[in-house]
């Protein structure tokens, strides 16, 4: 749930607490009622990047810019220290906190502002009798535009939107459930949505998707989102694809309950989430983008009908898929996707999933894999947007040789290519349902903690909506 909101202070604030972020530390005099105060803050930072100074109930947080840092890493510090901040005071009831940047750049304190409003997340909706803290942040900088705030407390909210959803447990979110809130979501933003049910995703031939769908007692849905300004920059769309596997078993092949994987499978349907949120801030922020975005949806189970190892089946792009395991069922749903985007003549497809613990083994939690055939320079653009939300992205290859790791000697594919370079065969295998430009971003590991990290909470994290949100902005230059 979203409790932030952000204001440009244009006067004074009447508030409890404030953050002053300085270039050097004869900035601090002038925030500090005496000398006394001022030496103890100096010392304080030979030891410490936050220095709190409290009176009564009040707190001045000093920080420091970190000059010796690259941009990119000077912004994640200040995040970083934006959530140090709300730690400290997050057992109040209403915050208001004046940020105070007295730079000749607006990005410090946005990123402050940023951090401390990721931070402070929290999906309540299933406890009893829980307060969360409602929280004012005033933000003053003498270059910061009104618009950007405006735009900020979009995104943050847009964010919330995608962890709500993530959070949500299975018992509420069916694949029927996740396409009514992707309605209510399209109402509240503006962009337009259309929800196929099971027999219009017969008639189109989503054979994969069905296949998936073969072992749950609940129907699959197809949601296409649309947003199209009136002046859009682009001829030719941008298409967002989103893994929408609302509970993911792993099918016959049954994930192991020993590993506690289970208990964040409903987890598996945050591609699906990012792309509807990125679509609705782009919407609510009225960017000249003309954006597609495609879920399909179903849970994966191993019920009495459901696919089994060895199976064929057909996909809408007509390839026949031979079945090697049923746990790679989100590239099933997504090839049929990916087929389908075809029709949209797009500029560039983007498509974003929980695909393969290959990606999590390999970067864990601090970055995302990607691959794909887009030019160089979106694909520049996309690891710079990477590194400035630092939401870091590495291109893994789509070398030839790994086609023959997903060789069948029945159909014209496998949807698996055993142990080695698993997240690279997952992208290997979409990369035989496209024939535009084309980006792949697994966020297995990414996309759920276990644990807090740094300035974002435990559980969803929202991973990719300020990435693919930022990148396409970036299209707009």
């Amino acid at each position: 749930m979203n409790n932030v909101q952000l204001y440009k202070a244009t006067s004074t604030v009447d508030s409890k607490h404030k953050i002053i972020i300085i270039d050097d530390l004869n900035e601090i005099k002038g925030f500090c009622p005496n000398d006394e105060v001022e030496n103890f803050v100096k010392e304080k930072f030979n030891t410490e990047t936050l220095v709190e100074y409290r009176n009564l109930s009040n707190s001045i947080f000093f920080t420091k810019i970190p000059r010796e840092k690259k941009h990119f890493e000077q912004l994640e510090f200040m995040r970083r220290q934006g959530g140090l901040v709300f730690e400290q005071l997050k057992k109040e009831t209403e915050l208001i906190i004046e940020i105070i940047d007295q730079s000749d750049q607006d990005c410090f304190v946005l990123a402050v502002a940023e951090g401390l409003g990721i931070s402070s997340y929290f999906f309540d909706k299933y406890k009893k009798d829980q307060k969360q803290p409602v929280i004012h942040l005033h933000l003053r900088n003498e270059h910061l535009k009104e618009m950007l705030v405006k735009e900020y407390n979009v995104l943050i909210d847009a964010l919330s939107d995608c962890r709500d959803l993530v959070n949500e447990p299975h018992s509420f979110l069916t694949a029927q459930q996740l396409s009514e809130e992707l309605i209510q979501l399209s109402k509240k933003s503006g962009f337009d949505i259309e929800v196929w049910n099971e027999e219009q995703i017969i008639e189109e031939n989503f054979h994969a998707l069905l296949a998936v769908n073969k072992g749950s007692q609940e129907p699959p849905t197809f949601n296409i989102l649309e947003y199209l300004p009136d002046d859009p920059i682009n001829d030719q769309p941008y298409v967002l694809v989103g893994k929408g596997v609302v509970y993911d078993t792993g099918g016959v092949n049954l994930k192991s309950t020993a590993s506690g994987t289970l208990n964040k499978m409903k987890s598996d349907m945050a591609g699906a989430a990012t792309i509807a949120s990125v679509i609705s801030a782009i919407s609510r922020n009225k960017l000249p983008l003309h954006v597609v975005g495609l879920i399909p949806a179903t849970d994966n189970r191993p019920g009495a009908n459901a696919i089994v190892p060895g199976d064929v089946i057909d996909t809408h792009a007509g390839k026949t898929v031979e079945i090697g395991n049923t746990d790679a069922e989100g590239r099933l749903i997504l090839a049929d996707a990916l087929s389908y985007a075809k029709r949209y003549n797009p500029k560039l497809v983007i498509d974003i999933a929980t695909l393969t613990g290959s990606a999590a083994m390999s970067l864990g939690r601090e970055g995302v894999v990607y691959m794909g055939k887009a030019p160089v320079n979106v694909k520049n653009d996309f690891e710079q947007t990477g590194r400035e939300v630092y939401e870091r992205v590495i291109e893994f290859p789509l070398w030839d040789e790994y086609n023959d790791y997903i060789a069948s000697s029945i159909a014209d594919i496998n949807n698996v290519g055993g142990r080695l370079a698993g997240a690279i065969t997952a992208g290997k295998f979409l990369q035989h349902f496209t024939d535009y430009d084309w980006i792949h971003i697994d966020i297995a590991g990414a996309a759920y903690y276990d644990r807090p990290h740094f300035y974002r909470p435990k559980n969803a994290s929202g991973v990719g909506v300020r990435l693919l949100y930022q990148f396409l902005k970036s299209q707009l230059k």
